[in-house]
């Protein structure tokens, strides 16, 4: 995942202990405009169209990507949806489970905010835009 791509692997071994699986079928929502949002998702399988309040197509994920990493940094409602396009399986970490984390290993933090700074218009890296 490019999000822990750079942690060392006894900083990986403490996040995966942490993690849940998560599957979801074709067209089925993670989550709409409004929900609370505490966890990140982590693509392993499948396609998330990313819709904006309005429905409207911002971005698609695949394997690899994530999306919900908002959630990771402010406690705030989410302001879009997402939707799998195809059957997908994910990797779910929850904020209270990264924290922590965070707290074992402060670098994660640090891992993290330079991932988060370094997000396409989309926030998502390797996303590519719909118009």
């Amino acid at each position: 995942m490019r999000l822990f791509g750079d942690l060392d692997l006894e900083i990986l071994l403490a996040i995966a202990e942490k993690l849940h699986e998560d599957d979801y079928d074709q067209d089925e929502k993670v989550f709409t405009p409004g929900q609370v949002a505490n966890r990140v998702y982590l693509i392993v399988e499948g396609t998330v169209l990313i819709e904006s309040e309005l429905r409207r197509p911002l971005c698609e994920l695949s394997a690899g990507d994530y999306f919900g990493d908002e959630s990771l940094f402010n406690e705030q409602p989410r302001g879009y949806a997402a939707v799998c396009k195809t059957d997908s399986l994910f990797l779910t970490l929850s904020r209270s489970h990264l924290l922590s984390v965070i707290s074992e290993c402060p670098s994660v933090a640090v891992t993290l905010l330079q991932a988060y700074s370094q997000q396409l218009p989309c926030r998502h890296k390797g996303a590519q835009i719909l118009l």
